[in-house]
This record gives C-alpha cells, structure tokens and sequence, in this order.
C-alpha cells in the first residue's frame, strides 16, 4: 500500500509535512525555493503543452484549407471539363439556312432537318429501327440566352391529331446499333469466304436455322451510348446559338411519311416547322 503524507502547517523555511515512519510519524519541511522550482517546472510543463496544442491547431487549419483549396480546384476542373465535354457535341451549323427549314419564334430562330432512323454525329451515323431524330438548331442576336427543354417540341406525322412527344435520349441508348461495327465471327467469315476460291458454300448458314446471337462488346456499347449523349440537344438556360438531336418513338418506316410537322412550345413563343421525310 502507498504511503499518505500529512500537511502539518507552514514555517519560515516552507511547508511541513508529516510521513508515517518505522516507528512514528517524521516531519520533514518542503522549501520555498523547492516548491518554487516545482511550480516553474509546471508551469515550463503547461507552456509546452500549449506551443504543441497551437502547432496542431495551426497543421489542422492549414491542411484544412488546402483541402478547401483542393475541394475548389478540383470542382472547377470538373465544370471546366464539362463544359469542353459538352462543346464537342453537335456543333450548331453557320446559318439557320444551312438547316432544311427554319422559323421565327420571338427572338429565336428555330431551325430543324429530319434525320430519319439515325443519330448523326462527327464520327458517323448510329442507326436506330425504333426512333427517329429531329437536329434542332436554336439561333438568337449576340450574347442571347433561352431556356431549352426537349420537351417543347413535338411532332405531327401524316396530319395525325395527336402528336409524338420526345423521347429521353437514354431510351435510344439501348436501341442503337453501328452500321461500321460487325462481330468478330463474322469478319473472320469474310475472310475465309475471300481466301476461299472454291466457292463451295460450306461456311452458309443451314435454311431455316436460328441465327447466331450477337453479343456487343461492354466497350463498344459505352461508345455508342457517349455518341448518343453528346448529339442530344443539350437542356437548360443555355447560350446561342445551341444544336443537338431530339427524339421520337417511331418504328414504322420512313417511306410511310408522307407529311411532318415539328411543334414548338416555350420560352421563345409558339412555331410550327415543316419538315421533308
């Protein structure tokens, strides 16, 4: 067990304490000068203590505020790559003109030309059975901003009441296919069909068989899906002049159109465009 000292009472020399000895108690006196050393040491103890504290303190802040500072850049590189992602999508053409029709709407210029069962972009034309595409391009007077919605638009075929409403151009995502694409299988057919001379016809596929199942690389699926995306009409409060796609859920074929309207409805007022199939 440990030892209990006692305080017994001051003297001139300092403190008197009292501990249990062999046989009795023993006094013995702590000095002034004993306990002023102990107090600097605790006091030198607690200086210490708050120099380390404010060091911490001052590493937390500064870290912190290059997170912040990183937080920000980071934020302000992904708008900026946004934005140049977005700008590499359907350029708007020089002139309305250049568009096969266009109309006054406010201070708007609409223009629009049908594209049929396809998604034109820079890199080619996707197909789609399903869906048709309208390129929109939207023109105002210098430094002219509109708010765009796909949803604003709407087409009329062959003078039906009830006109088709867009589509999301994620719906069109799992319905295209690329024309230049074709499965591994049946390149290497191609090939052995034009090493092949003697025309035996072997390699044909039996009358009446199912044929193979074709599965799309993920790869090539993400590549057309981005195509799609970058030729949609972009959204929002946007600068002009703007161009992209807008689609409609349509399966027939285009030799079956014989008229079309595009409707618009919005910010700009209201227009109507005939389009050519």
């Amino acid at each position: 067990m440990g030892q209990t000292i006692a305080f017994c009472g001051l003297s001139e020399s300092g403190l008197v304490l009292e501990a249990p000895g062999p046989d009795s108690p023993q006094a013995f006196t702590v000095s002034i000068h004993t306990l002023q050393y102990a107090n600097f040491l605790a006091v030198m103890r607690l200086i210490r203590g708050l120099r380390i504290a404010a060091l911490i303190a001052a590493i937390c802040v500064c870290v912190q505020g290059q997170d912040t500072q990183s937080k920000e850049a980071k934020d302000a590189q992904a708008r900026e790559a946004l934005a140049k992602d977005e700008a590499k999508g359907l350029p708007p053409r020089a002139t309305p003109g250049d568009y096969q029709t266009h109309v006054q709407a406010g201070t708007v210029t609409i223009a629009a030309e049908f594209a049929g069962h396809t998604v034109p972009g820079p890199q080619g034309p996707l197909t789609t059975e399903d869906y048709i595409s309208v390129e929109i391009g939207l023109f105002g007077p210098p430094d002219a901003r509109t708010r765009i919605s796909s949803d604003d638009f709407s087409l009329r075929i062959n003078g039906k009441k009830a006109a088709l409403p867009t589509q999301p151009y994620g719906m069109v995502i799992g319905n295209v296919k690329d024309p230049e694409w074709e499965p591994p299988e049946k390149a290497q057919e191609k090939s052995k069909t034009s090493l092949n001379t003697g025309g035996g016809g072997q390699d044909k596929p039996e009358a009446g068989s199912t044929p193979p199942v074709v599965h799309i690389p993920i790869e090539v699926q993400r590549a057309m899906a981005q195509r799609v995306r970058k030729a949609a009409l972009l959204e929002g409060d946007r600068a002009l002049p703007q161009a992209g796609l807008i689609f409609f859920k349509y399966g027939g074929k285009e030799k079956g159109i014989r008229s079309m309207e595009l409707i618009y409805s919005g910010p700009a007022g209201k227009a109507t465009l005939t389009l050519q199939p």
